[in-house]
Formats: C-alpha cells, structure tokens, sequence
C-alpha cells in the first residue's frame, strides 16, 4: 500500500525527532537497548517514507495542476536531491552494527536531513491553501 504524503512526512519526522532523543542518551551502541530497536524500526521507516518522495510529491502537483509549472519542478528537483541525499546518509547509518548517540547526534546535525525536513515544511505549507482552494 503506497504511504500518503502524509504518513511519509510523518515517518521522516518522527525518525528526526526520535533521533535527537536518543543522541541525548549518551549510548554506545543500540544493541540490547529498547531505544535502540526503536530506532532502528525509526529507521527504516523514514528510509521507506523517503523512497520515491519527489515522485509522490509531483503526482500531488501535478493532480492539483499547480502554476507555474515551472517553479514547482525546480522545486521539486531540489527536494529530489535533498531526499536522495537523505536517503544515502540514513542508509549509512541503519547498515552500522552499533549505532552510538553521537554518530545519530552526527546525522541529526547533516545539512542535508536538515534540508530536507525545511523542504517538506515549505512544500507542505505551499500545498496547504492549494488544497482548500481546489476543494472549494
């Protein structure tokens, strides 16, 4: 079942806001640890939610037949890379044996997750009245 954007907004974030949490613990790995085998489930759903996201989200335009045009594809290109970026470092990091507070401090502070997630509120904040308006 293809994940809502939505729910892939949702799981990127949770992860996110998961993550500073556990970077706060001082762990040295996950292994044996509640959290850890919760951030791990954190993890992989963020790495689901970001699979394919530029896609979804230019379905979502492209069915609300937003103008320009134009600038929603530049847009979407930057979020594009920004995701891709993501993406690469997350499954980095969820295919390490241990994972310490400090490397998940090391990846909440990576510009590109931080890019991402300023991506996803500006892109979501722009979809907002474009919803209500369609609606109408």
């Amino acid at each position: 079942m293809p994940l809502s954007l939505e729910d892939r907004c949702n799981a990127i974030e949770e992860c996110y806001e998961f993550m500073l949490a556990y970077a706060a613990q001082g762990l040295p790995g996950d292994a044996g640890t509640q959290s850890g085998s919760q951030l791990r489930d954190f993890l992989r759903r963020a790495i689901e939610a970001l699979t394919g996201l530029a896609a979804a989200y230019q379905e979502a335009v492209a069915e609300k037949m937003l103008e320009p045009a134009d600038r929603y594809r530049a847009f979407l290109a930057v979020l594009n890379r920004d995701a891709s970026d993501s993406l690469a470092a997350l499954q980095l990091v969820e295919a390490q044996p241990a994972l310490s507070s400090q490397l998940i401090d090391n990846l909440n502070a990576s510009i590109h997750l931080r890019a991402l997630l300023t991506d996803l509120f500006l892109i979501d904040e722009i979809l907002k009245p474009a919803a209500s308006k369609i609606s109408v």
